[in-house]
């Protein structure tokens, strides 16, 4: 072995000046191209190096006239390199380009997370986020695609730091071979600088004077900061409870005997009842299945509620919803789900007066939440009895999970009411294919959705087309409230409580870049006595909020709900 490491070393030391002699011969023969290929090549490394300081954090941003702008950073970084000799020139560039290219990244993650969460990376918490986008990629479409997305992630911030390093020690000796030009260059770009920061001078409504990369850094800074002062404020919130002390019997004492559901319907926003292009056909849906209640005997109310979350993390909207608690970060939901914080559904099992059950469709592993929930069963993604196939990310329709809630809890016989809670996952994202509705009679175990699925769409078609995201996501919510209440017409009984509501907006991509968080509220029952508790909330008649219906934030209706229900607050916790 070691003669063999001596032969290969020699082999690579005689390699090596045969190619830098076959360059040097290169150039000799075409100065006139080596110096075009030299000066490009400086160009490029320029505007590689200035593109990434004067990158924004969000789509909207990107445009031309970001990019014509003066970073102050790359004034102070060329005054750096030419104060310094060349061995310590080399390596300040090196890791001052390879810092450029983490900001980069950190932009690219900021410019992801706005897209899909509406806000942006958070160093301390995102992380398993990205394991989370990978599955989401795998369950819609398929694990050769998720698989080559990791790597190519992978390869690309490791290109970005590589690449920014090399053009940074590039335009380093650059300076250095013209330092006097060079400085006097940096001088000037520096006073421009500092006088179009002092006029304000604009182009295209940007400033001239730019100080992008140490806004990022900033920015980044400040949420890291935010997110470990926020951990202890929130664990002391979080056992600040007013109902947490509250004995079983003064616990929603006006729905005893009524079988209560709640359900989340996935990405169901208010875009979806306001954009132009989405609404005439939710609002027709909406407006028949609520006449359709009406026949059966049902009457509805409605309202918005503001989600703690946004284009995606659920749970967030359903943890915040139950909970009464602002969840909008990983943190905060471990946090709450560690706790002993009161749910809504656990409020009702502490009664002793309810079965609670849990249909969840969307869980595919272990989900120890569910006693923080107060869910004394849980049926996930493979104890449905399904055999039919996915539709994108979504394990069944909608329609088959709430047949096999009736086929295992609601239809049997039991002693005590049932309280709920069903998480409806057809309307996720990425909306291709789609389910269709059936004759309930012909579900069976979900094969009946074979030709559904293969007469679909193919989710990349959609991905890439915001118009056709937006139509199929709008077709994706009608279909999820039709199976909804269709389920409830059919089975519903003259007991039967439904609440239902979107945990969270669509992405940016259908809803609008700056959309509110808004999501629809409903509240449907026979009884009239049951409507008759929420009078005083002025909710909307019917299954269509009003555009002008109250809005509250998400963590209110928890206590809104347990007080207009019966329930006596009585507080744990210190509320200094």
């Amino acid at each position: 072995m070691p003669a063999f490491t001596r032969v290969l070393a020699r082999l690579r030391a005689l390699g090596r000046p045969r190619l830098l002699s076959r360059l040097r011969e290169a150039r000799d023969a075409h100065p006139a191209a080596a110096r075009t290929f030299r000066r490009t090549v400086h160009v490029l490394a320029a505007l590689l190096v200035v593109g990434a300081l004067l990158m924004p954090n969000n789509a909207p941003a990107l445009r031309p006239g970001g990019f014509t702008r003066l970073p102050a950073e790359a004034i102070v970084g060329a005054v750096l390199l030419l104060a310094l000799p060349r061995r310590p020139r080399i390596v300040v560039a090196a890791l001052y380009g390879a810092a450029i290219g983490v900001l980069t990244v950190l932009n690219l993650l900021d410019i992801g997370f706005y897209e899909y969460l509406g806000r942006g990376f958070n160093l301390v918490l995102d992380w398993g986020l990205l394991d989370d986008a990978q599955s989401y990629i795998e369950d819609s479409m398929g694990r050769a695609t998720a698989v080559a997305a990791a790597v190519g992630a992978v390869l690309l911030v490791l290109l970005l730091v590589v690449v920014m390093a090399l053009a940074a020690v590039r335009l380093g000796n650059l300076l250095a071979r013209h330092r006097s030009r060079a400085t006097q260059g940096a001088l000037i770009a520096g006073t421009v600088w500092i006088t179009c920061t002092a006029l304000g001078v604009q182009i295209a409504g940007l400033p001239v004077a730019a100080d992008r990369a140490a806004e990022t850094a900033q920015g980044q800074t400040e949420r890291v900061l935010a997110t470990l002062r926020d951990e202890a404020a929130f664990a002391k919130e979080a056992r600040n409870d007013s109902f947490g002390a509250t004995p079983p019997d003064q616990l929603v004492p006006d729905l005893r005997g009524k079988d209560v559901v709640l359900a989340f319907i996935e990405s169901y926003g208010r875009s979806a009842l306001e954009d132009p292009l989405m609404a005439p056909g939710v609002i027709d849906t909406l407006d028949a299945r609520t006449s359709a209640l009406a026949r059966a005997g049902y009457q509805a109310r409605s309202g918005w509620l503001t989600s703690s979350t946004y284009g995606g993390s659920s749970w967030l909207g359903h943890s915040t919803t139950l909970s009464g608690l602002w969840i909008d970060n990983q943190q905060r939901y471990r946090t709450a789900t560690s706790s002993d914080r009161l749910t809504l559904t656990k409020a009702f099992q502490k009664t002793g007066a309810w079965d609670t059950v849990g249909i969840m469709p969307g869980v595919q592993k272990a989900w120890p939440e569910a006693k923080w929930y107060g869910l004394d069963r849980v049926y996930d993604a493979f104890e449905l009895g399904y055999r039919g196939p996915k539709f994108s990310w979504s394990t069944m329709p909608d329609q088959y999970a709430l047949e096999a809630y009736q086929r295992l809890e609601h239809g049997r016989k039991h002693d005590r009411p049932l309280m709920s809670e069903i998480i409806l996952t057809s309307s996720h994202q990425p909306w291709a294919p789609l389910p269709d509705m059936v004759d309930w009679d012909d579900l069976g175990d979900g094969s009946v959705f074979d030709a559904v699925e293969e007469a679909g769409k193919d989710s990349s078609d959609v991905i890439a087309d915001a118009t056709e995201s937006k139509k199929e996501y709008g077709k994706s919510v009608q279909y999820s409230v039709d199976a909804l209440t269709q389920w409830l017409e059919r089975y519903g009984t003259d007991d039967t409580v439904l609440v239902f509501l979107g945990d969270h907006q669509p992405i940016a991509r259908v809803s609008g870049h700056g959309a509110n968080r808004d999501v629809p509220v409903t509240v449907v029952a026979k009884d009239p006595e049951v409507l008759e508790k929420i009078e005083d909330w002025n909710w909307t008649e019917g299954l269509r909020p009003a555009k002008d219906a109250p809005v509250w934030r998400m963590d209110a209706f928890r206590d809104r709900f347990l007080r207009a229900y019966g329930s006596v607050p009585h507080a744990t916790g210190n509320k200094d």
